[in-house]
């Protein structure tokens, strides 16, 4: 592979899941077709394994939270929090407003 590659592409990434998938039967176990198509591919067996999981994750073929779902939930916490945030400050707000009313009364 080039050193101009982009080894982490998306497209890259595809290939080197769907020649592991389609060539896995042509060795003895999984490990070895991951860690073979690994040294073809350029990358680490750990990356090309995780990457296989992942697609198996999408594709529905493995349980766990799909790549889409994990990065929309992500959003929703940033959001969730940044509106606990803006829920404090106007908490805060209220009452040193309220307090300031008070002190203006009694004067």
């Amino acid at each position: 592979m080039s050193k101009t590659t982009n080894k982490g592409s998306p497209e890259v990434r595809e290939r080197a899941v769907r020649l592991m998938l389609d060539t896995e039967g042509q060795h003895r176990s999984r490990c070895q077709a991951i860690v073979s198509i690994a040294a073809k591919i350029g990358c680490s067996a750990h990356t090309l394994n995780d990457w296989v999981k992942k697609a198996e994750v999408d594709s529905g073929k493995r349980a766990s939270v799909p790549t889409e779902m994990a990065r929309r939930m992500k959003v929703l916490e940033r959001e969730n929090w940044e509106l606990r945030q803006a829920t404090e400050i106007l908490r805060k707000a209220s009452a040193y407003f309220g307090m300031a009313k008070l002190d203006r009364r009694s004067k």
